[in-house]
């Protein structure tokens, strides 16, 4: 059976988002016939509005309505901690961990197999604003130096190790020493409730080794 023009182009819409195979692309379109025309144009607005409703934030990459994020802006937040992480979706998950100090997202990893190197991403936006923070925080600590730390926060798979390497060379070669500045990497190692005997081997290591006195 032929499906009409609109369904079958909405299907071919929705296999196109991560996750969606092609019998939920199904599900989801049929369930949109359902829906109101009055919801339908309200979806239909929303969507046309995520492109032009949001733009990037100027200092830290992440999405926002305005030139400055929330984050940025908030006087409340130490903007000496920088955490590095891939995508907005990280910055969301960690905003859920009460951190408090500020973000910068590189939208990407290094990634060659897929054509992705470090111009790809906001690398270079990152080096800038250490450099302008280290100048801001010497000039106004003359005589005290006050730490600044930036948590590299990817992921820890290959291209995620990777790209954290990189950072983290890049940065020490643009003359940054531990006086002003201490390079970090989230820890790894067991998840809560998982169990010992099937981590892999890599996961075990890394959890002997980031152990805590208790």
């Amino acid at each position: 059976m032929k499906l009409p023009k609109p369904i079958s182009n909405l299907i071919d819409y929705f296999e196109r988002l991560p996750g969606i195979g092609p019998k939920t692309a199904q599900r989801l379109t049929f369930s949109l016939l359902n829906f109101p025309q009055e919801e339908l144009e309200r979806f239909s607005d929303s969507l046309t509005q995520l492109k032009k409703g949001t733009k990037l934030c100027r200092v830290c990459k992440n999405v926002t309505e305005n030139d400055i994020c929330s984050v940025c802006d908030d006087p409340l937040r130490d903007n000496k901690v920088i955490a590095v992480v891939a995508s907005p979706l990280d910055a969301f998950a960690l905003e859920k961990t009460n951190f408090k100090g500020v973000y910068h997202v590189l939208h990407g990893i290094i990634d060659p197999l897929n054509n992705i190197g470090p111009e790809e991403i906001f690398i270079k936006d990152l080096i800038e604003r250490i450099k302008s923070l280290v100048e801001e925080n010497s000039f106004e600590n003359i005589h005290e130096i006050s730490a600044i730390e930036i948590i590299l926060a990817t992921n820890t798979s290959m291209e995620g190790e990777s790209t954290a390497m990189y950072i983290s060379k890049l940065i020490r070669e643009s003359g940054f020493d531990d006086k002003n500045l201490k390079i970090t990497r989230i820890a790894r190692g067991l998840p809560v409730g998982g169990d010992i005997e099937y981590a892999d081997d890599i996961t075990l290591s890394r959890a002997l080794e980031g152990r805590l006195s208790i």
